[in-house]
This record gives C-alpha cells, structure tokens and sequence, in this order.
C-alpha cells in the first residue's frame, strides 16, 4: 500500500491573531485599542518578511520609565522568529547576525536612547545599520582587514527592528515606525504579571503557529498590493503596507480594524511629530499666524509667533526669533513659482512695510505640512482677507 501524506489543516489566521492579541493584553497595558492591533500585526509580519520591499520598525517610546515599554519587548520576544535582544549590542554582532546562513534574526533594542540620545557618543555604524535595514535593498558597508590590508565588505541590513526608549528618536528612525506611546499603568489597569519560565512557553506556541501560518499564506502575500486608507500615502503608506498585507491575509475583522488603526496612529505621528525647525515654522504659520489673512506684515509675523505657548521661537539659542532668521529660514523653501519665499512689500494707509504674503507660502504648506487640525478652515486660503488695504509690492 502507498503511503498517504495528509495536507496540514488551513489554519485560521484571524483567531490566531485573536490569541496573539489576547496574549499582549494579559501583560501589556498599550494607550489605545489600535496600538493592539498594531503590534500584534507587526509580530505576524515578522514571519514574512522576505514577502515585503520594506519593514516597518516598532518602537515603544514614552518619557518615563516604568511605562511598560521592557514588558512589551519581552512579550514581543516570544512571538516572534529567532528574537535578539541587542542592548548594548556592538555593530559587528548585529552585521553578522543579519547575514546569519541560518536565518536573520528579529532585533529587539531595549535602551534606545542610549544609541539616539544626547549621551549616545560615538554610536554612528549602530545608528547607520538601524536606519538602511527599513528596505529589502539595505545594505551597511565596513572595512574588513588591517591596515592596508582593508576591503569594503557589503552587509545586508534588511531585519525586523522593534526598540524601546525614553523620549523620542530621530525623524529617520520615527519616519519608518509605528510607534507607540508608552504610560505608567493607572492604578485601575491591571495585568498579570510576565513569569518567563511560565509564559514564554506560551508565547513561543503561538509564534510557531504564526509561523505555520505564514507558510500558509507566503505566495499570497508575496504578490499582495494592500489598499490604503484614504490620506495615507509616502513614508506612511511604505510603514503601514506589510501589516495591512497581514491583515488582509488573516481575515475577519482584521483587515478593517487594520485600517481603522493606520488612520489612527498615522494621525497620532504626525500630531506628535514637530518635523524639523522649518516645518515647525511653516505650520505655525499657517495653523496660528496667518489663518484667514492674505498678508502680514514681518513685525507682526513676529510678535505673533513669539507670542506662541509651546513653541520656540521666543526662545531659540537664548533670544526670540528674529527677522533676519525668519528670513533665512523661509528662504530655504519655494513659492509655486520655484523661488525663494521672501518678504514684499506691503502698503499700507501709514506707508510701505516688508511682510509675507499666504500665496508665496500656500505652495511649502501643501508639500510640507502635516494636514491642518480639523478645526480650522481647509486651507489658509480659505475666506481670506487683507489685514490692511494694501497693493502688492516689489519682490524684496
């Protein structure tokens, strides 16, 4: 009689995701409901990774400790394909352990901030090796040999990445995270307490389902095209592709609370996210200075801004924004027209004053800035009016 092989039962991915889930809430205490559903994406995605162009990092930040951010690495840890822990890991370790024959392991960074923060020091192949592991074609390049022995030696870098850390992390980093904000537990939030000996084994159950599963849906996945949601596109959409081809493959509620959750933390990042001083600058002006107003002029660009609560710019390097600096900062982006935004002059009832004019930013607001909070009209453009009865001047 010839043998029979038996096929391996479909496993149904939305209830295992259910029990991954499940898992991180009986340790794990996150600040919303979509955070959930993200990390329990991202620890499926682990067990796909050769299906995606890129890999999104997960990083657990919050400013202070005792705000979870080691439980939820070490949850993490059980249920992802062979976990390395990296504090205080050299450069040289993490290189090989990437271009392992065995497989590239999945890194999870406790102490973030002592490679990013202000007492980093010299951290910089560390940092080079996290940022270009985001894309299937990372690559790091180190001199291998002594002396004039050397030779350029490429090292793939493409490898899971989540991290935990105080404070926040260079846009490079946070750019290609999902991230989530980390808070102490209220004294009504209760969880188990995370016995190692008693629940990795039940983490690490689960994480051999997942990779059963994986291999389930590996072609399928291989070849998906996952829809985003409305507004999410660029960097986001390159972050939020492989967990949303996750979700599409398990099922269920999945793909939809995916989505729900995309929006969500998308719109959190950018909330959060300062970007850089001239971002900054570009959306307090439109969100704060210039709402409503065609033109203003630069004194009154000033008093405003540095009236601002929660801004910089009554106090950058000990003194308030200036107008020469004001000047130099908007100069580094365009109008529409592809020159530098400048001031003009603008005439007014008691004589000609230099000023900034909406058009001559509306161009770097559009390219630049995060969209505008819900509360205030659609654009800057919308409804306006001149502050003072004026006639457009020459270019200054």
């Amino acid at each position: 009689m010839t043998a029979q092989t038996s096929t391996p039962a479909t496993i149904d991915g939305a209830a295992l995701l259910d029990e991954v889930e499940a898992f991180h809430r009986r340790f794990n205490v996150f600040p919303t409901e979509a955070a959930y559903v993200a990390v329990a994406l991202w620890d499926a995605h682990a067990h796909l990774l050769d299906c995606f162009d890129s890999t999104p990092r997960v990083a657990f930040l919050s400013p202070e400790p005792g705000s979870g951010k080691s439980r939820a690495l070490e949850v993490v840890e059980t249920l992802v394909p062979r976990p390395m822990l990296a504090v205080n890991a050299r450069a040289a370790a993490l290189f090989r352990s990437v271009s392992d024959p065995a497989g590239r392991p999945t890194i999870l960074f406790d102490e973030i901030d002592t490679v990013f923060g202000p007492k980093a020091g010299d951290n910089e192949e560390l940092r080079g090796f996290l940022n270009a592991g985001h894309r299937r074609s990372g690559v790091t390049y180190r001199c291998i040999g002594d002396g004039g022995n050397q030779t350029v030696q490429e090292f793939p870098s493409y490898t899971a990445v989540a991290v935990a850390g105080l404070g926040s992390l260079p846009d490079t980093i946070l750019t290609r995270s999902v991230i989530i904000r980390m808070r102490r537990r209220a004294r009504n939030e209760k969880v188990e307490p995370f016995r190692a000996r008693l629940h990795e084994q039940q983490g690490n159950a689960l994480r051999d389902q997942l990779a059963a599963w994986a291999e389930q849906v590996r072609e399928r996945v291989m070849g998906a095209w996952p829809e985003m949601p409305d507004g999410v596109t660029d960097r986001p959409a390159d972050v939020w592709e492989p967990l949303l081809a996750v979700a599409d493959a398990v099922g269920g509620e999945w793909p939809r609370r995916a989505r729900e959750a995309c929006v969500i933390l998308v719109k959190a990042a950018q909330v959060n996210d300062k970007g850089s001083l001239g971002v900054r600058l570009l959306t307090d002006l439109r969100d704060h200075v210039m709402v409503g107003i065609d033109r203003l002029p630069t004194v009154a660009v000033l008093d405003r801004l540095n009236a601002l609560d929660d801004a910089p710019w009554a106090d950058l390097h000990g003194k308030p924004l200036d107008s020469r600096r004001l000047s130099r900062m908007l100069g580094e982006y365009v109008t529409a027209d592809g020159e530098p935004i400048a001031s003009r002059n603008i005439r007014t009832a008691g004589g000609v004053l230099k000023g900034y004019y909406s058009t001559d930013l509306y161009d770097a607001w559009q390219r630049y800035c995060a969209p505008p909070p819900e509360s205030l009209p659609g654009s800057p453009l919308h409804a306006l009016q001149p502050l003072l009865p004026s006639s457009e001047g020459t270019a200054a």
